[in-house]
């Protein structure tokens, strides 16, 4: 079969076995992948990743101990937990501190024809959503943990900083839970994704930001995002980070110490919070997609998704 590969920055496809399936795992074939800004960060050396990556996707299950699953469209969850310590047994198992993460560390990813996953860390993917929508449900599952995480009163303006996929799913699931948010971005364009749903656009610029917001979510993928988040924030307010940044940001700390400012990491979230979403129809993603490529021209479709401005690119087995 034919799988992706990545190392020291080049990307190339090879082919190798069908992975064998351990108990209480599913072999997957995949259906549609999605590249997200994390997998560009793992090809320019984020965690000294070396192998095959990819964690946005839907697949067809094709072997499964339980056989109902056989058969059925899919996506899962992408941390794969030991299942016994004890973050596995009274907490999170996101943060089982031996846990493997799909395509990102130690467990080989979905840019692959066939690839494992544990049977409990998949979700049926209800009919009425499209293949090509579903393949977002991981990215927007992300974008939903803001509010597992934090409450936002609906009163309260929410800023979000960034145009880019995440950052647009952000502000769009927000908006559709029923938040007032700010969007703020460069690309006149992308704004016009989130404006048609109904959320305030801003374009953002290089003057110092007031601090006018209770909340403030960085989705830029940017250090200098990051400071001015902070910036947009009044005391005691929180900033919420979602960029994944390869290598160290300088951070001035001293307005963050005096304006007693809560920075929220947040990371991956429910995928029963997105798929609902998705099912009504609610976050226009089929405006995100903006090409599809073959598995077999992967290198191709990584230098398309780098390209300043680009959002969703999707990788498709060669047969489909």
């Amino acid at each position: 079969m034919l799988a992706v590969h990545l190392e020291n920055g080049a990307v190339s496809t090879r082919e190798i076995p069908i992975p064998s399936r351990p108990k209480g795992f599913a072999l997957l074939r995949l259906l549609v992948a999605g590249i997200c800004n994390t997998d560009l960060e793992l090809q320019r050396g984020y965690y000294g990743f070396s192998g095959i990556p990819g964690h946005e996707f839907v697949a067809e299950v094709a072997e499964a101990d339980n056989p109902e699953l056989v058969g059925k469209r899919v996506v899962g969850e992408i941390n794969l937990a030991c299942g016994n310590c004890n973050w596995c047994w009274t907490r999170s198992r996101r943060h089982c501190p031996n846990r493997t993460v799909l395509g990102i560390k130690g467990h080989p990813g979905a840019f692959e024809e066939y690839f494992t996953l544990p049977e409990g860390n998949l979700h049926t993917v209800p009919d009425a959503i499209p293949t090509n929508h579903a393949v977002f449900t991981e990215p927007l599952a992300a974008a939903c943990e803001i509010l597992d995480q934090c409450t936002i009163d609906s009163h309260q303006s929410v800023a979000v900083l960034g145009d880019g996929k995440l950052g647009l799913l952000i502000a769009l699931a927000l908006h559709a839970r029923g938040l007032k948010v700010h969007h703020f971005g460069h690309h006149p364009d992308k704004l016009r994704i989130s404006a048609a749903a109904g959320v305030l656009t801003k374009r953002a610029d290089w003057t110092v930001p007031k601090p006018e917001y209770e909340w403030a979510v960085d989705a830029t993928g940017k250090a200098e995002g990051f400071r001015r988040a902070v910036a947009m924030v009044e005391p005691r307010g929180v900033v919420i980070m979602k960029s994944t940044i390869h290598g160290t940001i300088a951070v001035d700390s001293a307005p963050i110490i005096v304006n007693e400012i809560t920075l929220v990491g947040s990371r991956c979230g429910r995928m029963e919070s997105a798929l609902p979403l998705l099912e009504q129809g609610l976050i226009p993603v089929e405006k995100m997609i903006a090409g599809e490529f073959p598995l077999d021209e992967a290198g191709k479709a990584f230098a398309r998704a780098a390209e300043r401005g680009v959002l969703k690119i999707l990788l498709r087995p060669p047969q489909m």
